[in-house]
């Protein structure tokens, strides 16, 4: 603790700032790899006053934070013998500060859609454009296989036309409706 109380006011504040934001990164970081993300615990101040990052993030939330204060922190450790305006110092660690808030604002966004778990309902096919899979022979007289993209996934789905003429392999249809929970009715475009 001598050494902590010796330094000079800012960098005992830098020092602070970087170790006390890359424990609770770090207790962050170890809680979301064990599956309790403390997201479930930010703390968003809603009001007129709150600047908004978007997707639901606001600057004020505790990530936020936690990730301004390592990057204000280090920045003005690591930066202080290089830069002697203690004003010029503070304005870097602050710009880095936000950047740090910033970029993992858009890693965890980026984490999030990951999680994206591809269902997807066969109701939302209808109206979309499909390529016939494996043809389709004509007057519902049996069943082919299309390719359909619903919800940014390439899904394979069975399918029957009303048309007279047998559907082939690679001809665009378009999906008129849903026969069942996997059995689409399609018509050539």
């Amino acid at each position: 603790m001598e050494w902590y109380f010796s330094l000079p006011l800012l960098a005992q504040i830098f020092w602070a700032c970087a170790l006390i934001g890359s424990l609770i990164f770090l207790i962050q970081l170890v809680l979301t790899l064990v599956g309790m993300d403390s997201s479930d615990v930010e703390v968003d101040f809603d009001g007129p006053d709150t600047l908004d990052l978007g997707g639901g993030m606001s600057l004020f939330s505790l990530r936020a934070l936690v990730n301004f204060l390592v990057g204000f922190g280090w920045t003005g450790v690591s930066m202080r013998g290089l830069i002697d305006n203690n004003v010029v110092l503070i304005l870097a660690s602050v710009a880095v500060g936000l950047f740090f808030a910033w970029i993992i604002k858009m890693l965890w966004d980026k984490i999030r859609h990951l999680e994206h778990n591809g269902a997807y309902k066969i109701e939302d096919a209808v109206g979309l454009t499909a390529t016939v899979y494996i043809p389709i022979p004509p007057a519902r007289s049996g069943t082919g296989k299309v390719q359909i993209s619903i919800g940014g996934s390439v899904q394979e789905l069975n399918a029957v036309s009303d048309s007279t003429d047998k559907l082939k392999t690679g001809q665009l249809v378009a999906v008129d409706s849903v026969i069942n929970s996997s059995t689409l009715l399609v018509k050539p475009c």
